[in-house]
């Protein structure tokens, strides 16, 4: 009787355990409250510490000493241009899943190229303000006759559509860019963006987004900020003696577009010349610009102050402008990086204020790297050349295409690297194979000197090609929808120039070389702790991650790795 009475006592103190332990709330990290995107269009990742010596302290310097430093980051596909590698940012994922593999591609239904984010069912709000063009080839001649912008292109979803989704909605969703596809892209489906019309000087959106502006967006365009720059220049913060590029600053291979210059001062112009807000967006004044409208949005739409953590990214393009006009080996470049710092610095600043660093989580990265320019590398005895790809057509291999197919010329539909398109139409009409003639066409651009290997869609589709690291490229970056007949990859320090024959830039980015993939990768704030890892990681890896801080589940097509680093340094 004893016994049973000690049995049974034991099994109601058991009972009784279990039941306080369910009822006993489990410990959680908290959240962040904000979290701050930041993507540094065409930042490879060894420049913050090639420029750092003149960095202040609350910028990089404050990054590399409170951050987790990933220091061997590299996108995994062959096209490394702006809305590939933001949308792989905003999705976790690979160009062949998230379907952006160009800035353009050609639509054969439109028959024409397509600019990535173009969707003339959402007009631009504003009547006075311009689509965006860039100094870049990729988009000046796909926006031609173009209006309206959406992220409809994008096939997956983006981690701040998996935000607003787990927390049915509540969680704030902005995106901040000088350039519309940095700021539609990490916004996401659900999400608000603004980017700066070069025409209007103001910050703009579509349809999409808004029937109409909201007042603090009105108010900030009624600032006209960017009037302040007029009749001023772009100057140096120190003087000359102080850079490592002091004494080269004017420089044969810079190019001087609609009279901004090659050398020191650069003059901005009379607000009223047609090319003034595009050389605000060619210098350190674009991203000052963007910071101010960030802070906008900060104050405004109170981020960081809801019961669920709010998103808002901010992409910094000048660094992409003034390296394709400059070089990154450049006094504009190292500049432009010095004054790149201190805008860090004042939107750090700035969201401690509002939301404290400690409820925040930073998250740092890149959309591609940067090449040197040509004509640098070949200053310093390393080979290195342009490439006019529309020379190609009075090459013999058109004629020996056209013996052995009855066709040549015809049997291309448009070129715009890195994918050539052929004409299915003709090659139907003749009879022959699709596959066969895809062969062919490659094989004579592979005698092409400065390529290094040629790709057809049906070898793609029919994953028939060794597993070697620049077909894993060219496979990550298929998409068979949108991706080319031909993949035509360059040499290394091989680029392509305009369509015109004639370069427009110091350097062009775009390969599958690391001087293209490599970029870094820094999360801050939210409790994180400084240190540097050197293993191997890639920028789709930060979607995976953010959705695991705030337990929401990774983005549609999402194929990166969680960074355990970040969760385990803020404790969670």
């Amino acid at each position: 009787m004893l016994l049973k009475t000690l049995i049974a006592g034991t099994l109601l103190l058991g009972s009784l355990s279990l039941f306080a332990a369910e009822q006993t709330p489990q410990k959680t990290s908290p959240k962040p409250k904000l979290i701050l995107q930041i993507t540094v269009d065409q930042l490879r990742g060894d420049l913050p510490d090639k420029f750092m010596k003149n960095m202040g302290e609350g910028g990089f310097r404050w990054l590399k000493k409170n951050g987790l430093w990933y220091k061997n980051a590299h996108y995994t596909y062959s096209n490394t241009e702006t809305v590939v590698g933001h949308t792989t940012l905003a999705t976790g994922t690979i160009p062949a899943i998230h379907g952006m593999v160009s800035n353009v591609w050609y639509d054969r239904d439109k028959k024409r190229l397509v600019y990535n984010i173009e969707d003339k069912r959402y007009h631009i709000l504003s009547k006075n303000a311009d689509i965006d063009d860039s100094t870049e080839v990729d988009a000046s001649q796909a926006l031609a006759g173009t209006d309206g912008r959406s992220p409809a292109n994008i096939l997956v979803s983006t981690f701040s559509d998996e935000l607003s989704l787990f927390n049915n909605g509540k969680s704030k969703v902005f995106g901040v860019s000088v350039k519309d596809r940095g700021a539609v892209t990490l916004a996401g489906h659900n999400g608000k963006a603004f980017w700066f019309s070069k025409t209007s000087g103001e910050f703009i959106t579509s349809s999409y987004y808004y029937d109409k502006y909201p007042d603090w967006v009105k108010k900030f365009n009624d600032q006209k900020l960017a009037e302040r720059y007029s009749g001023k220049s772009w100057t140096l913060i120190y003087d000359k003696s102080k850079y490592m590029f002091g004494n080269s600053d004017d420089n044969p291979w810079e190019e001087d577009y609609a009279g901004f210059g090659r050398i020191f001062p650069h003059k901005y112009g009379d607000k009223s010349s047609k090319y003034f807000n595009h050389h605000l967006t060619f210098s350190p004044a674009g991203d000052e610009l963007t910071l101010d409208f960030a802070k906008a949005i900060i104050e405004n739409e109170k981020m960081g102050q809801h019961d669920v953590a709010d998103y808002l990214a901010v992409s910094f393009s000048s660094t992409d402008y003034v390296g394709h006009l400059f070089g990154p080996s450049s006094l504009e470049s190292e500049d432009n990086m010095l004054r790149l710092d201190k805008t860090l610095a004042s939107l750090f600043k700035f969201v401690d204020e509002k939301v404290g660093l400690e409820n925040t989580l930073i998250v740092l990265s890149a959309d591609h790297g940067a090449p040197e320019a040509p004509a640098y590398l070949k200053k310093l005895g390393i080979e290195a050349k342009w490439i006019a790809p529309l020379s190609w057509n009075k090459k013999p291999s058109l004629k020996r295409l056209e013996k052995k197919f009855g066709v040549g010329q015809a049997l291309i539909e448009a070129f715009f690297p890195p994918y050539l398109y052929l004409n299915h139409t003709v090659i139907k009409e003749k009879g022959l194979d699709l596959a066969e003639v895809q062969k062919a066409v490659a094989k004579e651009i592979m005698d092409i000197d400065g390529i290094a290997l040629t790709v057809t869609s049906s070898e793609m589709r029919n994953n028939t090609l060794p597993n070697t690291y620049l077909y894993r490229a060219a496979l990550n970056n298929f998409n068979a929808k949108r991706s080319g007949d031909i993949l035509i990859l360059f040499e290394p320090q091989c680029f392509a120039n305009d369509m015109d024959g004639g370069a427009i830039m110091a350097s062009n980015h775009g390969g599958p070389w690391t001087y293209d993939t490599f970029v870094p990768i820094i999360f801050a704030g939210d409790g994180i702790k400084g240190k540097q890892i050197y293993r191997a990681v890639k920028p789709n890896d930060i979607a995976p991650t953010l959705s695991a801080v705030v337990n929401a589940k990774s983005p549609s097509g999402a194929n990166g790795d969680i960074l355990e680093e970040v969760l385990e340094t803020a404790g969670r």
